[in-house]
């Protein structure tokens, strides 16, 4: 395919707000483009260049893409700053200042590969090296290319489109139904490949599919817990169940094939690096060839034994200073499921052999432990746990099914979190995605920024919904380190997957993930979180921002629509 037809097709869908029109077009487009290359298109639809979790990144930033535009267009760098500053998007500069003349049709993978060529460079010299592929290929192109390719490098590719989206297309672009669509998000649930789900899936089909199988290096979707109020209502729900502690750290999917150990994210990010102390735990204590487990990690004070709070916690998660930070605030791991032991995966297997296995398989050691548990079908043996878990400074515990197999990439009742929070009047913290902020009025001004707009994710429309304006809980040190943030992430428009009746003075997209705590959740004219024809949304009362920005968390990650609308129906039961 042409990249100008590839380009008309992203000009359309980003002009749309229809999310059918959007699948429409996307399956249209993959349809359309070559089979050998399905994989790639559907990577850049994501505004990557191969999965996430490979860690492949352009590594230029905004001063560097100046440069880069005043170097393609021989224009002085001066033009170039005063244009973006009145513009606010570089996309759009380079697209003014490109000219058409002398330039040919130049095909999708030549563009693929020639980013793929600066992404690829690095070492003594590698700026100047981007700047200059870079700049060639800018030379190579029609100015509305040029403005893909420039939002392309900068993470701003504005489509709309997310990973449910574009599993829907990939359904429609062969005209399949809804079974197929399952299957190919159950495939995508164990590889978290979207690139390598189309192409097996162009190339062979359905039965293409099958050839997808777990395999450490690749992560696998985290299997998500539903929420209950009691512990009457979780074992009603459950019956005999296994409880866990609820550790207040972040969670770690640990891959170990022979000495080579990987760790990644909630959000599937690799963070091996960060993490010394738990890879060398693994080599050590892990008895097994090729493996695949969760836990959570807690940094721990080792004079007194007790383990820090989140906030001390989530610093272990650094590119820089690791290890003063690993000597300071050494981790443990508890691991709490097995998802694939030499060659078989466990995902179909229970719970309880599930974790009796992986029991099997931890070796002495200080860095990884079972997570603690208890086995009950009795709700006031729940509640004595639960409270003991609360006054040893945990969150709360995880009720789990005994006979249920662990579903990657589902949010369902087979794991029930109970936190202290759900009882009485809500107190349970909420993680939102900023979309907005306002700049700020009073004593504010001065900082620029007075205010945010905060939205949840609906998972059914593959959107951002507002559900809060969140003004306290920050310091004005933390409020300006926000702002500068949010002002990376800049939208002149409002964002493409952003529902939302309130307009703010700076629109952002949706990256940023806060975690706040409300008084309560109150029905709202004014959000669209949950707001349907003739009924109002749902909104957080008194919200204030708890911590700092969770790097832990990608915006779906947040809590759902469904969640508030589930605890603003708690409320009304107590």
């Amino acid at each position: 395919m042409r990249f100008s037809n590839f380009v008309s097709y992203l000009e359309k869908i980003e002009s749309t707000s229809k999310r059918s029109e959007m699948v429409n077009l996307l399956a249209q487009m993959f349809s359309e483009a070559e089979q050998s290359n399905i994989d790639k298109y559907v990577y850049f639809c994501q505004g990557n260049l191969l999965p996430q979790f490979k860690g492949v990144v352009l590594g230029l930033g905004e001063k560097t893409l100046l440069l880069v535009l005043a170097k393609a267009s021989n224009l002085p760098i001066k033009e170039i700053k005063d244009e973006y500053l009145k513009l606010g998007d570089l996309g759009v500069v380079a697209e003014k200042f490109f000219s058409e003349k002398g330039k040919g049709d130049i095909e999708f993978i030549a563009v693929y590969n020639y980013l793929l060529k600066v992404a690829e460079t690095v070492g003594t010299g590698s700026v100047e090296g981007k700047i200059n592929f870079l700049a060639e290929l800018l030379s190579k192109v029609k100015p509305k290319e040029a403005k893909y390719i420039v939002r392309f490098v900068q993470g701003r590719m504005r489509l709309g489109a997310g990973e449910a989206t574009i599993l829907e297309a990939l359904t429609y672009s062969k005209g399949l139904n809804k079974e197929v669509k399952n299957k190919l998000e159950k495939a995508f649930n164990i590889c978290c490949d979207l690139g390598l789900v189309a192409k097996k899936f162009f190339e062979k089909g359905v039965e293409g599919l099958k050839e997808i199988k777990i395999q450490p290096g690749n992560p696998i979707r985290p299997a998500l817990a539903e929420r209950l109020s009691s512990p009457e209502e979780i074992i009603k729900k459950l019956g005999k169940c296994a409880v866990e502690s609820k550790y207040d750290g972040f969670r770690c999917q640990v891959h170990k094939k022979g000495g080579t150990v990987e760790i990644f994210s909630r959000r599937l990010e690799k963070i091996t690096d960060m993490l010394p102390e738990i890879v060398e735990g693994t080599k050590k204590q892990i008895k097994a060839g090729e493996t695949i487990f969760e836990g959570e990690a807690l940094a721990y004070n080792e004079e007194t034994g007790e383990f820090y709070p989140f906030q001390i916690t989530i610093q272990r998660k650094r590119k820089y200073g690791v290890k003063e930070a690993a000597e300071e605030y050494p981790l443990k791991l508890f691991c709490f499921d097995l998802l694939f032991l030499n060659g078989e995966s466990y995902l179909e297997k229970p719970y309880l052999e599930r974790t009796e296995t992986l029991k099997e398989i931890i070796g002495p050691g200080d860095v990884l432990k079972e997570a603690d548990r208890i086995i009950t079908n009795n709700p006031k043996e729940l509640e004595r746990y639960f409270q003991d878990r609360i006054e040893k400074g945990l969150e709360g515990i995880v009720a789990k099914k005994l006979d249920a197999s662990y579903q990657a990439g589902s949010r369902n009742f087979n794991w029930v979190k109970l936190k202290r929070s759900y009882r009485g009047k809500l107190a349970d913290t909420i993680d939102i995605v900023v979309v907005g902020y306002f700049k700020g009025k009073g004593k504010r001004t001065k900082l620029g920024i007075g205010a945010l707009l905060g939205a949840v994710y609906n998972e059914e429309k593959d959107v951002f919904q507002t559900v809060t304006k969140i003004g306290s809980g920050l310091t004005e040190e933390k409020w300006v380190k926000l702002r500068k943030i949010l002002d990376t992430q800049k939208s002149i428009v409002k964002p493409a997957r952003v529902e939302s009746v309130i307009e703010p003075d700076v629109w952002v997209e949706p990256f940023t993930v806060l975690t706040v705590k409300a008084d309560e959740i109150t029905r709202s004219p004014t959000h669209t979180c949950g707001m349907e024809k003739g009924k109002m949304g749902y909104a957080l009362r008194f919200p204030r921002v708890i911590g700092w920005v969770r790097e832990d968390k990608g915006p779906e990650d947040i809590n759902t629509v469904k969640e508030i609308i589930e605890m603003y129906n708690m409320q009304l039961k107590k």
